[in-house]
């Protein structure tokens, strides 16, 4: 079991009488963590069967085993000290199922099937009832898992959007291929869900000339994974499949390579590639065999030979695509490869140098193009254009966002159709990070060196645009010299790009998309947010003139999250009153300057968030007297008013006359003739309180 759990990259945490607990995703965070959960899973139940098969025979008894796989935040103890601990509700959850499950069953929590549910069936189980759990738990049973599908699915049938200039520089390396009888590396590289993959099906799907494809895979981990692209392009070449002896395989190769004259020297090494024929081929024996195959194919029509996730590949499988780049002759090969920017990370010079290699960068879709890609997802029903915008934004131009953010919202009932289109219930700010991006995103974070992660992490904690100044006062004297370095590096990971818009004159830079600033955020203690909320409070007020628009506000927001971090933290009381009367007033101040400038909206929520901070019921009513004013502004008098009774009970002689003064002109406005005589002994009865 140990060494199953260990081939899928997960960690044995501890054996507690005849149960395992398993983690994935500790120390290091991976894409799929879900996926490898349950991959595990599935083989250990299948070890155990063969293994019964013995003790049957042997000693006449045989073991069940049952597992739950549960998924979300466990607080963990630092492996590379030695505490060896994890410790959260989705531990709990995961005995529970685990105790739920019976024999021989494997269970699903709800956020495990929503990262793996492409690659499983399932059945849905009525309801758990599980002990620490008020309410019914969702489970789900698994049925099967699909052997090489990813935990997610990507809409490939939806209109191509926004690619139509990387389409024509792609088939143009193609037609100049076809042309000059060469062969042309081209490089597709993008963040996760930009649409590399997209643009290589719709490439792929146009073609009507007798083009002949054939396609690879690199896998994030397993055993022998150096050339398995290369074994899947020899496969779908030669028509061998997973049943194959090493005599039919044989066979289907020299019938592929009936036109070469080295036909059977070409194969040996083909065979050992497919893990079929023993004698040891050495690297360069491997690149000269798979490149006499290529050209050999390529001899009656054109190929494409596509490398899916070479981002992944192994430095050995990089130097043979080369190899076979620099080296086919007189052959229309088209070797299209799919990369993230990470490839550049192990291989910066990837395609350089090279007349006939082209890498092009997917950059996100522009607001208009996922607005229209949200049109297209969710077919022909009229779609609002606050469905529509809220999506676009929240996804920044990644169409893997857009389609996860989607169906999660349709998944959770979030998003109807109704008979007069999409409705959208709530707001996006209620919505979370679907789980899909959120393991993509973490796993990318989680490659990081230490001190671009900690840079990233400064950077979040200030808000989606930050300059290089503001990181640099969080960072330790130290490292100050070298934020600069490690922010040019997120550049290149894709993370952040540059940015015009920043609170002072240094370089400003923005996270290429708000749910990576999220992720990146909640991977923060509390603690630690709170401290960095704080410093950059009072870096803010060192830079604050009174002519700068936005300060007052940006100080407030961070003041009052460090007064929420801290409270959670259980901070004292006097500290705590102190943070929310300096962020309330800071409220108060951009909230009065909002309504000045008659933006009522912007005033009536910072007016809110200040008198929200507040207990004492002298400074609530300070904030909350040109809060109801604002309401009455917007035509919400009857609001004003029930905003006006609940802090008459704050006893201070002054503050009351002024909430009759602004109660008296609400009335005024809505009912002058109803109200004269109350209206006079009002203003008479304030005018002498003034007077005194």
């Amino acid at each position: 079991m140990k060494a199953v759990i260990a081939h899928h990259g997960g960690t044995v945490e501890k054996f507690v009488g005849d149960a395992v607990l398993a983690v994935f995703g500790i120390p290091l965070v991976h894409e799929d963590d879900a996926l490898r959960a349950v991959r595990a899973a599935v083989e250990m139940r299948a070890a155990l069967e063969d293994l019964n098969k013995e003790f049957e025979r042997d000693k006449g008894v045989t073991l069940d085993v049952r597992t739950g796989i549960n998924t979300g935040e466990v607080v963990a103890g630092d492996l590379s000290l030695g505490q060896e601990f994890v410790i959260g509700d989705a531990v709990n959850v995961a005995a529970r199922l685990e105790q739920s499950a019976p024999p021989g069953e494997i269970l699903l929590g709800p956020q495990t099937y929503r990262l793996v549910k492409n690659a499983v069936e399932v059945e849905t189980l009525k309801p758990l009832e599980l002990k620490g759990k008020s309410e019914p738990f969702p489970a789900f049973r698994l049925i099967s898992l699909a052997e090489k599908a990813a935990g997610y699915s990507r809409r490939l049938d939806s209109p191509l959007v926004g690619r139509g200039y990387e389409l024509e520089i792609l088939r143009g390396a193609f037609d100049r291929s076809v042309r000059e009888r060469s062969c042309h590396l081209f490089t597709i590289l993008g963040s996760a869900g930009v649409g590399k993959s997209r643009l290589v099906a719709e490439f792929l799907g146009e073609k009507e000339d007798p083009a002949r494809v054939i396609q690879g895979r690199c896998l994030p981990y397993g055993e022998g994974i150096t050339y398995w692209p290369l074994a899947e392009i020899i496969k779908d070449a030669a028509r061998v499949s997973e049943t194959d002896s090493a005599t039919d395989a044989k066979r289907r190769l020299m019938d592929l390579l009936s036109n070469a004259r080295d036909a059977e020297r070409i194969t040996g090494p083909l065979l050992q590639l497919l893990g079929l024929e023993q004698s040891a081929a050495t690297t360069e024996e491997f690149g000269w065999a798979s490149r006499r195959m290529l050209e050999t194919m390529a001899q009656g029509s054109p190929l494409v030979v596509v490398f899916e996730d070479i981002h992944w590949a192994e430095p050995a499988l990089l130097d043979t695509i080369e190899y076979l780049a620099d080296w086919s002759r007189d052959s229309s090969i088209l070797l299209l490869c799919v990369a993230r920017p990470e490839l550049l990370d192990e291989r910066s010079s990837w395609g350089g140098g090279k007349m006939n290699a082209t890498s092009i960068l997917l950059e996100p879709l522009t607001a208009a193009e996922s607005d229209q890609l949200v049109h297209a997802l969710l077919g022909s029903a009229r779609l609002g254009a606050e469905v529509t915008g809220a999506v676009s934004t929240a996804a920044e131009g990644n169409p893997l966002f857009v389609e996860q953010m989607l169906d999660m919202l349709v998944d959770e009932g979030l998003l109807t159709q109704e008979t007069d289109g999409w409705m959208l219930s709530g707001t996006m700010e209620d919505i979370e990070v679907p789980p899909t991006i959120h393991a993509l995103i973490s796993a990318r974070l989680d490659k990081l060196k230490d001190q671009e992660r900690q840079v990233i992490e400064r950077a979040s904690v200030i808000g989606s645009t930050f300059s290089v100044n503001a990181v640099r006062h969080l960072s330790p004297g130290s490292e100050k010299d070298d934020v600069s370095k490690h922010l040019m590096a997120l550049v290149r990971k894709e993370l952040i790009r540059q940015s015009e818009d920043g609170l002072d004159d240094e370089e400003s830079f923005r996270f290429r998309h708000i749910l990576i600033r999220d992720a990146t955020y909640d991977s923060i203690s509390k603690e630690t947010r709170a401290d960095m909320h704080l410093r950059f409070a009072s870096w803010l007020e060192e830079l604050k003139t009174s002519e700068t628009i936005g300060f007052e506000e940006i100080l407030a927001h961070h003041l009052s999250e460090a007064h929420r971090y801290r409270g959670e933290l259980g901070s004292p009381a006097d500290e705590l009153r102190s943070l929310a009367l300096e962020a309330a007033a800071h409220y108060e101040t951009s909230g009065l300057r909002a309504l000045a400038r008659n933006d009522y909206r912007a005033a009536g929520k910072l007016l809110r968030h200040g008198s929200e901070l507040l207990d004492d019921p002298l400074d609530y009513a300070r904030l909350v007297l040109p809060l109801a004013e604002v309401l009455y502004l917007q035509g919400r008098s009857n609001e004003a008013l029930q905003l006006l009774e609940r802090i008459e009970e704050a006893d201070a002689e002054i503050l009351n006359a002024k909430i009759e003064i602004v109660r008296t002109s609400i009335l005024f406005s809505t009912d002058p003739q109803a109200q004269v005589r109350k209206i006079q002994e009002s203003a008479r009865s304030s005018i002498l309180l003034f007077e005194r």
